[in-house]
């Protein structure tokens, strides 16, 4: 007979309309056994650590035709986490094995149809595995260097920019050699982008009454790449100000994640005058590309070259507080849930 233990959760309570709140999700304990069903293919995960994502909000609503399913009510939160194998009957995953990838919101995790990668890399923090080294990084990396193709010396903006993916594309841009301002939404954010991730200027959106204005003050020869986090006024400023043949990344529209009805955007004449390039990306589709972009990274993380910031909430109480402020700002860097030591 294998062990049983008990396994707190996260649950989502019901469905959301508007801003996400700590009580839409509670905290439960059950019980789980230590052994995966033979003959089922499935791991069995202790999670170690949960990402926090803003993406997250969109399954907290009921929709349908998404490129990812709803959360279900009653039924743990999924997300991404980096976790350590506990039992498996999987050929491509055995005890022991540190992996990352979608997994449960609760202490362990039975995942029958694994969507995992196994961790080659040990000698950095397990956790940026949530972010540098996993979905968030890949982001950043796929979106700069797949979709936006830049060219040394051009001129590049990005919304949201302390955030996960933020603030590695500021740091991919200057690799190239281009010109990066970012916009967040205080001034130690600010700093964080100037002084920490060598963003060459960073302005605080919410002190800007005129975005228009503001990006004309930071791009007065206008902006070739556009890396997309918030959407709405942000995108509809931005595209008053980009350059002939520039190219929009569409990583994000956090702006919009809690609004029943999303904002329309005015200036999209501009794609056509400008013949601009706006392109939505989703990263599973450049997952064959993870050996690449780890070949490129981790020397250069292990060099200082490339830094990050994360904010760390300890425990799983603490996951929906943790998930709830990505919408206020609340978090510094990449927000990450630790829910255990291996």
């Amino acid at each position: 007979m294998a062990e049983m233990v008990s396994n707190k959760q996260v649950i989502l309570k019901d469905y959301v309309s508007g801003f996400p709140k700590e009580t839409d999700m509670y905290v439960t304990t059950s019980s789980i056994e230590l052994k995966v069903p033979k003959g089922s293919n499935g791991v069995l995960l202790k999670n170690l650590y949960l990402s926090c994502d803003p993406y997250m909000r969109t399954r907290m609503t009921k929709g349908e035709g998404s490129y990812i399913e709803s959360f279900k009510p009653g039924l743990p939160i999924v997300g991404n986490g980096v976790a350590k194998v506990l039992d498996s009957e999987n050929p491509e995953f055995k005890k022991g094995d540190l992996v990352w990838g979608m997994t449960g919101w609760e202490e362990y995790s039975l995942v029958t149809a694994p969507r995992l990668f196994k961790i080659q890399h040990m000698d950095v923090p397990l956790s940026y595995y949530t972010g540098i080294l996993g979905m968030p990084g890949m982001t950043a990396y796929a979106g700069y260097f797949e979709v936006c193709s830049p060219k040394q010396g051009e001129y590049v903006f990005v919304s949201a920019a302390s955030g996960a993916v933020g603030q590695l594309v500021g740091q991919f841009a200057k690799l190239v050699g281009c010109y990066v301002v970012g916009s967040a939404g205080s001034k130690d954010k600010v700093d964080l982008l100037k002084n920490k991730f060598g963003f060459d200027e960073a302005f605080n959106y919410k002190e800007e009454p005129d975005l228009d204005a503001a990006l004309k003050r930071y791009f007065p020869e206008g902006i070739d790449i556009y890396f997309e986090n918030v959407g709405g006024k942000m995108l509809d400023a931005v595209l008053l100000n980009m350059r002939i043949q520039g190219r929009i990344a569409l990583c994000g529209m956090i702006s919009q994640y809690n609004n029943d009805k999303p904002e329309g955007v005015h200036n999209l004449t501009c794609l056509i005058s400008k013949r601009i390039r706006m392109e939505g990306f989703l990263v599973p589709d450049y997952f064959h590309l993870y050996p690449k972009f780890l070949e490129m990274i981790v020397p250069r993380v292990k060099e200082g070259k490339i830094v990050y910031v994360e904010d760390k909430a300890e425990g799983l109480e603490s996951a929906p507080a943790a998930l709830v402020g990505l919408f206020s700002g609340r978090n510094v860097g990449k927000q990450v849930v630790e829910v255990a030591t291996e």
